[in-house]
């Protein structure tokens, strides 16, 4: 079997998740461990969140960029605790720092002096001084010279914390795992990309949101989300041939295998919130022209290595979409229990062109899911996956068993973790990111059963 064809699997467990002395999970030796069990298990895929600077809440989803990284999680081996200590890593590096502040100057620069300003007088830049909000020359000019060492200290951390998750797919490389990411479809409006990209959101002359993100209800929330992301001014983003996407895009894969596309059918209609509104039932549809910007990203990238994350209210017209780039979308064996036959989450339903989970970062652990079902959806559940095994494994193994090429497991779900251990609950900002993983839990009578699963559905 080619390895294009090749039936893979793999686990969710984001990097603040793993264990480790400090606060959160790092790109130190605890990630190395991570990768060393996973390659034990039989496993290939190492599926991770979004890696910019998460908001207050820990949210990765609402980061203040969608090109800059949390350098929070740096090895605290490494010690960048100084600007002396960050100059002699870039030293020793070489060129590698030279290259890095030349290539990716086309965000740095911008990401480096919100950094800065946000420091100084907030993150919302709207209310910035005129020439700063509205980024004047002479007044970028003057933060550029009287902040020079804040400036270059913001640097020399994304340079470092580039090259570490650099350093962690080549690790993961050498152990046949692929790095498996995570794409936000909108930054934060307190971001260096709107800051930087005004004229590409849908701005009042106040420098506002005119419309804000969010969807209608769905499978996760009964009176939809209300996210407060600015949206796209997708006729600017067309006129410009998506250049910001396909920069997007090589930032994404300069360190990454394979990159979900979050909220997928937000390319193809965007629910559109008008700002002030308190309710996410106040948005309506609005076209968004992703058929052009996926040629054009296919253009410059060829084939793309994308997983379209379509959960929720998905249209023939989203899967046309997804289908028409041969993309694969995916399938969430939590969702399968509605009663309708044709439910494209139920196992025997699952396309080979798609990525099967037993559920999601979204979702409740599948202990807990299963704890908390009435009991008709329960009696559902045995039918279907059998009552031999404890759950979660019956499911592990029904997802693993399917026709769908990838299937991935939360580590949460791997361990048989109940409700206290859920990573993030949509809709409340609060007691969400916080999952962290125990190394004692790494065992290997757990890496067996994994690899044994693995081998009787034949991901190997």
């Amino acid at each position: 079997m080619s390895d294009a064809q090749r039936r893979r699997a793999g686990v969710l467990c984001h990097i603040t998740s793993l264990p480790g002395p400090g606060p959160s999970g790092t790109l130190g030796a605890g990630a190395v461990r991570f990768l060393d069990f996973i390659a034990r298990s039989g496993l290939s895929i190492w599926q991770i969140l979004p890696l910019g600077p998460p908001d207050e809440h820990g949210s990765p989803y609402h980061s203040a960029s969608l090109f800059g990284l949390d350098h929070a999680l740096l090895d605290p081996a490494l010690d960048l605790t100084s600007a002396g200590r960050l100059r002699r890593y870039a030293q020793q590096r070489g060129a590698a720092f030279e290259r890095f502040v030349a290539a990716q100057a086309h965000w740095l620069e911008d990401f480096c002096r919100f950094t800065v300003l946000a420091g100084r007088l907030g993150t919302d830049w709207s209310s910035w001084p005129e020439g700063l909000r509205s980024r004047d020359a002479a007044a970028l000019e003057r933060l550029d010279r009287d902040q020079r060492e804040a400036l270059e200290i913001a640097r020399l951390y994304q340079f470092a914390i580039d090259d570490g998750i650099a350093q962690l797919r080549s690790e993961a490389a050498r152990r046949g795992v692929l790095l498996f990411g995570d794409m936000p479809l909108y930054p934060a409006f307190e971001s260096a990309d709107v800051w930087a990209h005004q004229d590409l959101f849908l701005l009042d002359a106040s420098q506002r949101p005119r419309y804000v993100a969010g969807v209608p209800p769905d499978y996760f929330s009964a009176t939809g989300q209300l996210w407060g992301n600015p949206v796209y001014d997708w006729a600017r983003l067309s006129a410009t041939g998506f250049a910001w996407w396909i920069e997007r895009f090589e930032a994404q894969l300069r360190l990454l295998d394979l990159v979900r596309i979050d909220h997928f059918r937000g390319l193809e209609a965007f629910w559109a919130i008008p700002a002030g509104a308190e309710r996410a039932l106040a948005g309506a549809w609005r076209p968004a022209p992703g058929r052009a910007l996926l040629r054009a990203l296919r253009e410059r990238f060829g084939r793309l290595p994308v997983v379209a994350e379509d959960l929720g209210v998905i249209t023939p017209a989203v899967d046309a979409l997804r289908d028409e780039f041969a993309l694969p979308g995916m399938r969430v064996l939590q969702f399968a229990f509605s009663g309708d036959p044709d439910n494209p989450n139920l196992p025997d339903n699952y396309a080979a062109n798609a990525v099967a989970y037993t559920g999601t970062h979204d979702n409740d652990t599948t202990v807990g899911w299963y704890r908390s079902l009435d009991a008709p959806t329960r009696a559902s559940v045995d039918a279907l996956v059998g009552t031999d095994a404890e759950v979660p494994w019956p499911m592990i193994d029904a997802v693993l068993r399917s026709a769908a090429q990838i299937a991935i497991v939360p580590m949460q779900d791997f361990l048989g973790l109940d409700s206290r251990h859920r990573m993030n609950t949509p809709g409340r900002a609060d007691g969400n990111w916080r999952w962290r993983l125990d190394e004692r839990e790494l065992t290997a009578p757990l890496a067996q059963r994994i690899a044994s699963l693995l081998r009787a559905s034949g991901r190997t």
